[in-house]
């Protein structure tokens, strides 16, 4: 199935889970801090657990708090013993563009047998890199794309072709999504996941005119149980 859901939240992760609409989540240390995790790593730990445990065995991603190379390999195997549908999120490189991020993603994958969801991506040749460094999945952030000036469905299009002619694991995750017509226009340009926010889910489901049709229904079925009833 092809949504996330990008929280932190217990609630809103059971939720959707009882409707069968996604087949994952994603948190990052912001959205954990947003949603009230306190503790430091072992409130990040013990929320992960929860979430992992809730939603397995679809993918939770969870994201180290360091770009230090060897502190970055360190908790990533120490996050994927938290549960077996850990995934660990990594940026394609550091704060001021250090390339260590990629050996880092390499070793993880090839060596470690860690799983890892490549982040923070706001191109196609980056997506290409981390699917060639053997990423699990490559997350293009699509309204930060957009907000550049540029349609990141022509990078979702791009990046789709390459994975597929050069037969690459990698599946596309676009998030940064911000209104509800991207999820299915990136889904189309070739995306395997869209990643949301719970708002935007709910604005896929209810729409004005359903609500209006909905109500008719409603009150012409209670008339006519008043005609039965005369």
């Amino acid at each position: 199935m092809p949504i996330f859901l990008d929280t932190g939240k217990i609630a809103e992760i059971e939720k959707y889970m009882k409707m069968g609409i996604i087949s994952g989540v994603t948190t990052n240390p912001t959205i954990l801090l947003k949603d009230g995790v306190t503790g430091g790593m072992e409130g990040i730990k013990e929320r992960s657990i929860q979430i992992a445990k809730l939603i397995h065995p679809y993918p939770l991603s969870v994201e180290v708090t360091t770009n230090e190379k060897e502190k970055m390999v360190e908790q990533a195997k120490a996050f994927s013993q938290w549960s077996d549908n850990i995934v660990v999120k990594i940026t394609i490189h550091g704060p001021n563009g250090e390339m260590e991020n990629l050996e880092v993603i390499h070793e993880l994958e090839t060596k470690h047998n860690v799983r890892v969801n490549v982040t923070a991506m706001m191109s196609a040749q980056q997506c290409l890199i981390a699917a060639l460094a053997g990423a699990s999945y490559v997350s293009l952030f699509g309204g930060r794309v957009n907000n550049m000036g540029y349609n990141c469905i022509d990078e979702i299009k791009k990046t789709r072709q390459l994975i597929d002619v050069l037969n690459l694991k990698a599946k596309i995750i676009i998030g940064s999504t911000r209104e509800v017509l991207n999820v299915i226009e990136w889904l189309v340009a070739g995306a395997h996941i869209v990643t949301v926010v719970p708002n935007l889910i709910e604005g896929m489901i209810v729409h004005p005119y359903s609500k209006e049709t909905v109500q008719q229904f409603l009150r012409d079925a209670a008339r006519a149980e008043q005609l039965l009833n005369q």
